[in-house]
């Protein structure tokens, strides 16, 4: 047996193990506050691996996945209020929308290259915040309030306890993560790495470039809606400012940039650590503090890239650290 396969062995018997031992927690965790940031921290990790294939993986970075979060929250939320489909086919429904318009959005941009594919994806998840925020079906700038029909597994809500968001998020990172580390060993993954090292270069080799970007990015969206719709579920509450700002966006990326970006672990060590430091020190410091957030875990990240550009997994690798991040 090679190295290679021996490792992919040791992830999936080392993520069985940590799932194990989460899904433990919440027996030994009461308190409401620290399930509630576990219940983030869980659904960050599972959406900057999302992010991940598409912008560690394949190298195609993207600061605009609001958009299909906000794709996600909005067709559960509005499909529930105004039909009274059951969440569950409103998820699948936006996922299937968002990986829809992640392609057709891709026809144009996957052209650009660098920061010009960047600023495109800025402008484009803005555009959607606009449209949303102004659209009255959607209840534009109010949001959509979504009613409280008593604790059910088919309607997917719950008052009295955070644990089955818990274990829900839970079960939504575990899939993330099994098809990232499905995907690794896939001809698509072997695609994917090479665009990101030299498009030029993989294309020569017989490698569809655009093709590839485009599985990549419907991927990506997919699993980016269902966290959305998830979120929407929740908070029972949504409106563009609280799933489709450029704060979503930011926060699916930085924790693949912080734990390692284009590796299987890093979205997950860098959650774990962004979105606990995050809630707390909103509750800490407040309304005054309104952005402090921000600007430590921005500071963490300046001193990460410094002294190890890999990210933090690459504290745990015997190999030296790089002296930068491929574009």
């Amino acid at each position: 047996m090679d190295s290679f396969t021996q490792r992919r062995r040791r992830d999936l018997i080392l993520a069985a193990a940590l799932a194990v031992i989460a899904a433990c927690v919440p027996f030994f965790v009461k308190d409401v506050y620290v399930q509630n940031i576990m219940v983030l921290t869980l659904m960050y990790a599972a959406l900057s691996q999302a992010w991940n294939i598409l912008g560690g993986y394949c190298g195609q970075i993207s600061l605009g996945h609001a958009l299909y979060f906000g794709l996600g929250a909005y067709t559960t939320a509005l499909l529930f209020t105004k039909f009274g489909v059951l969440p569950w086919f409103g998820m699948l429904g936006g996922g299937v929308i968002s990986a829809l318009i992640a392609l057709a959005l891709g026809y144009p941009t996957f052209r650009l290259r660098g920061h010009y594919f960047v600023i495109a994806t800025i402008v484009i998840a803005e555009i959607g915040f606009l449209l949303f925020h102004n659209w009255d079906y959607a209840g534009a700038a109010l949001g959509i309030d979504i009613p409280v029909r008593g604790d059910s597994w088919a309607k997917f809500q719950f008052t009295r306890s955070k644990l089955p968001f818990y274990y829900f998020a839970l079960v939504f990172c575990c899939v993330a993560w099994f098809i990232t580390w499905w995907l690794e060993d896939s001809k698509w993954g072997f695609w994917w790495r090479a665009v990101k090292d030299n498009p030029d270069a993989a294309e020569s080799l017989g490698v569809v470039v655009f093709n590839s970007k485009m599985g990549a990015a419907a991927v990506s969206a997919f699993l980016t809606a269902i966290g959305g719709a998830f979120y929407a579920q929740f908070v029972s509450y949504i409106d563009p400012e609280s799933v489709m700002t450029f704060q979503f966006s930011l926060l699916m990326a930085l924790p693949a940039v912080l734990g390692g970006i284009g590796t299987l672990w890093g979205p997950v060590l860098g959650a774990v650590i962004l979105i606990p430091m995050t809630e707390l020190t909103r509750s800490f410091i407040g309304g005054s503090g309104r952005g402090v957030d921000l600007i430590l875990y921005g500071a963490v990240i300046v001193v990460i890239s410094l002294a190890r550009p890999d990210g933090l997994l690459g504290l745990f690798s015997r190999r030296p650290a790089s002296k930068g991040v491929s574009q």
